[in-house]
């Protein structure tokens, strides 16, 4: 579209426009609004400790979070612009991606299907393994498209490069070679290729590229594919409510308008093909190949595990080029109307914060909690500095700190990638602590308080300091314990 092109469609779709522009501007705000987030500042750690991978994901995060901290310093506008970066150039593929499939009029549509949701306000504020993802996703289909229907070989070795760096970002990318071997199976027309090297070259380049996740594994016994497979499966119970749950906050990150209408089209399109896959048009079954293993396998296990609302996000690339040829206009300037009303919701809550969030996934208090601990940390000079929820105040300090917080490993408990830093417990024997326990729900520290019972089985003494409370508006809205503990025994005391 030139310049006099698309002056004509924003003067004829002048809510659309007012409807993107006050998303974009909200977006720029919520960067100053939201701060540090734990996840960022989580990853941001990943990458002060450099390895071939990690933990809880791969390194790719790490990596785009490493660069551009060097590039602009360890500064929390460094780790928003690093996301905010990567997801544009994943809305930019795909875009070039919905042209491969759909003409400019329909690939319009799908742009402004995707781009008010939730799910890209998310990725472009918190930093996640999902936000390289997404853009290695999007290339990955890209390549696959140049190599499958335009028959142009050197793709294929791209593709595996990208399925590569996929699997580098985050485990669930093994839904692309799935997608892939789905659609050469049910695609007569495109059959041929599984009879040819070329996509195998493209196996040996994905696992060439995706060879760091590998090694790490292998050197440290499976540790990163055992904690998201077999690891996970203490989360499993029978709770079918949690369907619905899923139900809400897919519909909540893609806006109802999106979500439900992809649903509905996917029932109207079963219900045509049936289980005549071989009559489903070759590209659509390409995209379809690609968005349904992961949409509808994630909600097949909602009844008996929790699923994240960001699992299925790399679904939702081709399952939106699909779906928009099926969207009037009047559908996306509801979706606009939505989004607008979703965004400036979030707007007040997080500027007034009228509703508490009890949970630590929360933007607020954490940069109030870092300064007030650093004039503590002060007065204790000698003491090492310990947290135990899992990694969220630990990483935050870390991120604030130029010294090395540590993780609940100090009380023997396994505490994520805080493990595999190489940090020597035993060094820290018969020194004094001190000890930032957050509350989650402020008023209700009775489980925070009892703690300490934990704390004096490594400590000879544990004292009560005054706690960090951090306010909005003369509100109380985070409380952070704290407790100097003495004498420290790394294998606790007898």
């Amino acid at each position: 579209m030139n310049i006099a092109g698309l002056s004509a469609w924003l003067k004829e779709n002048k809510l659309i426009a007012a409807a993107l522009f006050i998303i974009l501007a909200l977006r720029i705000i919520f960067i100053g609004a939201m701060g540090l987030m734990p996840q960022d500042a989580y990853y941001s750690f990943y990458g002060e400790h450099p390895a071939l991978s990690y933990y809880d994901h791969p390194p790719a995060i790490a990596w785009l979070l490493k660069a551009f901290t060097t590039l602009f310093g360890k500064k929390v506008f460094a780790i928003k612009l690093a996301d905010t970066v990567v997801t544009g150039l994943t809305m930019v593929c795909f875009y070039r991606l919905s042209l491969l499939f759909l003409s400019r009029h329909n690939t319009q549509k799908a742009l402004l299907l995707l781009f008010p949701t939730l799910m890209i306000t998310i990725l472009s504020l918190v930093s996640t393994p999902d936000v390289p993802l997404m853009l290695c996703w999007a290339l990955t289909l890209i390549c696959l498209y140049k190599a499958v229907f335009e028959e142009r070989k050197i793709y294929w070795i791209w593709a595996g490069v990208m399925m590569g760096l996929a699997f580098d970002s985050k485990y669930t990318a093994v839904f692309l070679p799935f997608g892939l071997l789905l659609f050469l199976l049910f695609s007569a027309r495109h059959r041929k290729w599984l009879w040819s090297p070329w996509p195998w070259i493209g196996v040996v380049m994905l696992l060439l590229v995706s060879s760091p996740v590998i090694i790490w594994n292998l050197q440290h016994n499976m540790a990163s594919f055992k904690f998201q497979s077999t690891g996970r499966t203490g989360g499993i119970e029978v709770r079918p409510l949690d369907f619905l749950g899923v139900v809400g906050h897919q519909a909540a990150i893609l806006l109802p308008v999106l979500f439900f209408g992809l649903l509905v089209m996917l029932y109207k399109t079963v219900r045509k093909y049936r289980l005549r896959i071989a009559a489903v048009p070759p590209k659509k079954l390409f995209l379809l190949c690609f968005f349904l293993p992961m949409f509808l396998g994630f909600f097949v296990i909602s009844p008996i595990y929790w699923v994240k609302l960001n699992w299925m996000m790399p679904a939702y690339i081709s399952g939106i080029i699909w779906v928009s040829v099926y969207f009037s206009y009047k559908y996306i300037r509801w979706q606009q109307i939505v989004a607008v009303i979703v965004h400036l919701a979030m707007a007040v809550e997080l500027l007034f914060y009228p509703v508490p969030v009890n949970s630590d996934d929360v933007w607020m208090g954490w940069g109030d909690m870092a300064k007030s601990v650093k004039t503590l940390r002060a007065q204790y000079p000698d003491d090492f500095l310990f947290s135990a929820d899992s990694y969220k105040t630990s990483a935050v300090l870390n991120f604030y700190f130029d010294e090395m917080v540590y993780g609940q490993n100090i009380l023997e408990k396994s505490a994520l990638q805080f493990d595999y830093v190489g940090t020597d417990l035993d060094a820290l024997a018969g020194k004094n602590a001190l000890f930032i326990n957050s509350t989650p729900e402020v008023g209700d520290e009775k489980d925070e308080k009892a703690f300490v019972a934990t704390l004096k089985e490594y400590f000879t003494e544990v004292h009560p300091l005054p706690p960090v409370i951090c306010k909005r508006g003369g509100k109380v809205v985070r409380k952070f314990l704290v407790y100097r503990c003495l004498n420290y025994h790394p294998d606790g005391i007898e």
